[in-house]
């Protein structure tokens, strides 16, 4: 058969004489500088393999971007080797965690390109490859094994077949270094999920940060992300680091995302699509190397369709966007999910739960669990507590499961937060009283479809301070 056609499209005249040199019978190559005439050339010769030399990009990636995806659109039988910096471009990781697309990071001497470039082309004995080439191959499948895709799905809890999917998506993404959007309803597991995408990721030894965006005064959002220095404002008595700054390698987690303005929208896409920021009141641009993740209560598209989000921004995000089904769409979960939350609520209170009534199943599967995840941990939290024949019964649930709708009875004879009893006899005042409280908020939280916003002007409190009450109670997931 014909020799392999390669194209090195590369402005490294040097590397490419030496690839030419070490490429001896193995295969053909053609050596372009501009990139423009990649295009053109790929047209006229239909190669087996496009090589790109992108180490050297200005614009973050965007033009090597566009000319991957033509490529890709117009010759989808063509491989593409991408030669990336060792901080590749978050545009590039994107586009190579959404399509069939070779990344090599880093530096590659040019006597070593042979051994990236001899085992991706068609019927050719392959070399043994070079011992400092690493060639990192874009995931068409989960790349780190079954086993962690069977672990993060046991930890997750589920058993519905379109989550599994989308773990197993999300299990691919988490192998790059790219922006990932979480939406899904309060209480759905985006935090949880968060921490498990740190977790399997290459930066897992790094700090894992969360960011509550909702609960702090908007107008210290950009001190808490970007920093301050001393002067910036008036409280600023010291100069702060951010989260951009503390998260080192890490991740960074930004929950409600949506309540951001317009001005700190601006910053945040700067930040995604170059990692460069200032810190408030500061003129020295730094840059950022943490992985970002964000997530919202809320589908992104309506807002920016009332202009109340940045469409560029949205664009950006929406490029691997990981939807959370609710609870209620996927009820073979929640039998799975409650039984292991009574597993660990009986250990962590010294309450021996031995038994489950098929009425308290039959309950749970019946409610349609406005609050999620988080809202079924919280009941079986409180009926364990309640608990003390061993047995769980339907007693201890509270009066609005049993009767199967979300928000308060409407029984004025059951007060609010008990079913057919009281606290313990054995709880202390401070304990009867912060289970009070706690129940009151979620209470309040299932009246008001679980928005803090909501919650906290019917409770009299200010959203800050139901944020750091639901902290303290574990309430937030």
């Amino acid at each position: 058969m014909d020799q392999p056609q390669v194209v090195f499209a590369s402005p490294d005249e040097g590397m490419c004489r030496t690839v030419n040199e070490c490429a001896a019978s193995q295969y053909s190559l053609l050596f372009v500088s501009e990139f423009h005439d990649v295009s053109r050339v790929v047209r006229s010769t239909d190669p087996d393999l496009l090589v790109l030399d992108l180490r050297d990009v200005r614009d973050g990636g965007h033009a090597g971007d566009r000319l991957i995806e033509d490529i890709q659109l117009d010759f989808p039988g063509v491989q593409i080797l991408v030669l990336a910096s060792e901080d590749c471009p978050e545009m590039l990781e994107r586009r190579a965690a959404c399509s069939p697309l070779q990344i090599h990071r880093g530096h590659v001497a040019p006597d070593e390109m042979c051994g990236l470039i001899v085992p991706l082309l068609p019927q050719v004995e392959t070399p043994p490859p070079a011992p400092k080439a690493e060639l990192t191959i874009s995931p068409t499948k989960d790349p780190f094994g079954e086993a962690v895709f069977e672990g993060i799905t046991r930890r997750f809890e589920t058993r519905s077949p379109q989550l599994k999917k989308m773990l197993e998506d999300l299990v691919i993404a988490a192998s790059h270094d790219v922006t990932i959007l979480l939406i899904g309803e309060t209480g759905s597991g985006k935090t949880f999920l968060s921490s498990l995408i740190h977790e399997i990721s290459p930066r897992r030894s790094e700090p894992f940060l969360h960011v509550a965006c909702g609960a702090l005064p908007r107008e210290l959002i950009e001190s808490e992300l970007f920093g301050h220095v001393k002067g910036a404002f008036t409280s600023a008595h010291a100069n702060k680091e951010g989260k951009f700054v503390a998260a080192g390698r890490g991740s960074i987690l930004l929950d409600e995302i949506d309540v951001l303005g317009p001005e700190q929208q601006v910053k945040l896409l700067r930040v995604i699509e170059t990692g460069e920021f200032e810190p408030v009141g500061s003129n020295q641009t730094l840059k950022s190397q943490a992985r970002l993740i964000v997530a919202s209560n809320l589908d992104l598209q309506p807002l920016v369709e009332q202009a109340r989000f940045r469409p560029d921004l949205y664009y950006r995000l929406n490029m691997l966007k990981f939807e959370i089904p609710p609870l209620r769409k996927r009820k073979v979960d929640i039998i799975p999910l409650a039984k292991a939350f009574i597993q660990k609520f009986q250990q962590k209170h010294s309450i021996n739960v031995h038994r489950i009534e098929d009425s308290v199943l039959d309950a749970l599967l019946s409610y349609p669990w406005p609050g999620n995840v988080r809202e079924l941990e919280h009941v079986m939290q409180r009926a364990v507590i309640y608990c003390r024949s061993g047995v769980l019964t339907v007693d201890q649930l509270p009066p609005h499961i049993l009767a199967g709708h979300a928000g308060p009875t409407n029984d004025p004879s059951v007060s609010l937060g008990q079913s057919k009893g009281t606290a313990p006899v054995d709880a202390t005042l401070g304990q009867q009283v912060a289970l009070s409280e706690k129940e009151i908020i979620e209470q309040a939280l299932f009246k008001n479809g679980f928005s803090r916003t909501k919650t906290a002007k019917e409770l009299g409190i200010s959203r800050v301070t139901l944020y750091n009450k639901m902290k303290k109670y574990d309430m937030i997931r």
